[in-house]
């Protein structure tokens, strides 16, 4: 297994309190149903174009050292959808502080572990995405956790 499919796997199985289901890239559904909310989804890359955040990665670098380890940034976007957000439905505030509550236990797991079992090779950096996203037709209050690594080949 290569070093950025292992730091997905690990991602995936992170247990987050109050999250029902947490998917991994080979079992993310096409489309999730009020039964399966809330959900995380390991998604390679990013949710949107129009992000908050704009910024870029490294895409390959290596030390100034002969023989340093060669490292790579990656950009994953772990996806948090909390409840539907019926059309023209805004982030209401009778939502937030459920989904509050669901973005403070993330940040707690990851705190617990945030090389992702060693996975990485510094800790993860994660910016905070709240808003409404659209999976599978279907549009969901949630966060957007987006996470930039840096692993080891």
């Amino acid at each position: 297994m290569t070093p950025f499919r292992t730091a997905l796997d690990r991602l995936a199985a992170l247990a987050v309190a109050g999250v029902a289901h947490n998917y991994g890239v080979d079992a993310a559904p096409s489309a999730l149903s009020r039964a399966q909310l809330p959900a995380l989804l390991v998604l390679p890359g990013e949710t949107q174009t129009n992000r908050l955040f704009q910024e870029r990665g490294d895409a390959f670098r290596s030390l100034a050292f002969s023989g340093g380890p060669k490292t790579a940034a990656h950009t994953v976007t772990h996806l948090l959808l909390a409840a539907p957000a019926p059309p023209g439905d805004r982030l209401l505030r009778v939502r937030l502080p459920a989904l509050t509550a669901l973005m403070d236990a993330y940040l707690a797991a990851l705190a617990a572990d945030p090389t992702l079992g060693g996975a990485l090779a510094e800790p993860a950096r994660v910016a905070l995405e709240p808003g409404v996203f659209a999976h599978g037709g279907r549009r969901c209050h949630g966060c957007a956790f987006r996470h930039t690594w840096l692993i080891a080949y």
